[in-house]
């Protein structure tokens, strides 16, 4: 993938009256990228989307798409396809009317615009439907041929609004793969924008981490999930246990376990690897497969027993609470496998002896 830019904002402001929706947001998307907004209802993710679209007219700041300034352009004049979450299909049009829509404003040749057509409906898997009516389709499938109408004059930019919201469970993962797979096809740069972060995770080269109008944290699925830059980050994307720890030098003690708070982990999120001797405070931020339950070398110092307080069926993994006297009276929950636990034969009251892994705790 190029680092080349195929947008650039910079500074972006939007106010509506006195409420503050995008704080100064500055961003560079590449080309060819899948980028995600990710955050929860009212952080901006929406708006930021319809800004850089021309739907809402920042209060402040620039918009640059392949080097033109496009801040003040029209919708019209902007090169992007857009899809909403509401499907948005003209429902006394055809497929092939629909899809051809922006193709007709473009006064193509009409023979054109049939080939392109049937060549976009092929694309999103329902060859032989340019007939049908929206209405005769399915969600899933209305909201396919509104990916094809946003392609069909081959944008510079794909804009999704939570494409996939609307849908039920088994049918949003299979959209999502498929636009996934489309998008790495034709090499579109997109901006999707969801609040579902297994969504975010799943289909992203890098995610937007959005909160009360401003970027958390810009990074790959991967950087997100494992090093979050902020305790937001940590508690919004993905499972998370919070700790009281405390730092003194280069010790972190959280309960009765000691370890380097200058650890990858440890010092990546709070630089909590500070020697000025001071006694500090701190959150310690533990992944649920972070903590191991497997056989461990004796005199490790950590390792910790607990006990099963409750098992959340996941399918072929399972969330176990546990309670140790270690982070008394702070309890756990890690992962463990459906075939562990039947192995062990453990159940609730079951005793285990845990591991923590050291080099993936986060401080803030």
């Amino acid at each position: 993938m190029t680092h080349e830019l195929s947008l650039e904002l910079r500074g972006i402001h939007k106010a509506f009256g006195s409420f503050v929706a995008l704080r100064h947001i500055d961003l560079g998307v590449r080309k060819g990228e899948f980028m995600c907004f990710l955050g929860p209802s009212g952080c901006g993710k929406t708006t930021l989307l319809r800004v850089i679209a021309g739907l809402e007219v920042q209060t402040g700041g620039e918009i640059r798409q392949n080097g033109r300034d496009i801040s003040r352009l029209p919708p019209a004049q902007r090169d992007y396809g857009i899809v909403f979450q509401s499907y948005a299909l003209f429902p006394n049009l055809s497929v092939a009317d629909n899809v051809a829509y922006g193709l007709v404003n473009r006064k193509m040749p009409r023979a054109q615009i049939a080939a392109r057509v049937a060549e976009l409906v092929k694309l999103v898997g329902l060859p032989g439907s340019e007939k049908k009516y929206p209405a005769q389709l399915s969600g899933g499938q209305q909201q396919r041929i509104a990916l094809a109408r946003a392609l069909a004059t081959s944008p510079g930019l794909l804009l999704l609004d939570e494409p996939l919201s609307a849908l039920d469970a088994l049918e949003r993962v299979r959209l999502r793969q498929e636009i996934r797979a489309l998008q790495q096809k034709l090499g579109v740069t997109t901006i999707m924008v969801t609040h579902d972060q297994e969504e975010a995770l799943s289909v992203a080269d890098r995610i937007v981490v959005m909160n009360d109008g401003r970027i958390e944290q810009i990074g790959t699925p991967l950087e997100v999930y494992r090093e979050p830059a902020s305790p937001f980050v940590a508690d919004f994307v993905g499972k998370v246990n919070v700790l009281p720890g405390r730092v003194h030098g280069d010790r972190l003690t959280v309960g009765t376990l000691a370890m380097h708070a200058n650890g990858a982990g440890a010092a990546g999120a709070g630089g909590s690897g500070s020697t000025n001797g001071a006694d500090r405070d701190v959150r310690v931020y533990l992944r649920p497969e972070d903590v191991l339950a497997r056989p461990i070398a004796e005199g490790d110092p950590h390792v910790f027993d607990a006990a099963i307080e409750k098992i959340e069926f996941l399918g072929s993994h399972c969330h176990v609470r546990v309670s140790t006297p270690a982070f008394a009276p702070h309890g756990l929950t890690v992962y463990l496998s459906l075939n562990y636990l039947a192995e062990h034969s453990l159940q609730v009251g079951s005793p285990l002896r845990l591991r923590l892994l050291e080099e993936r705790v986060r401080v803030f």
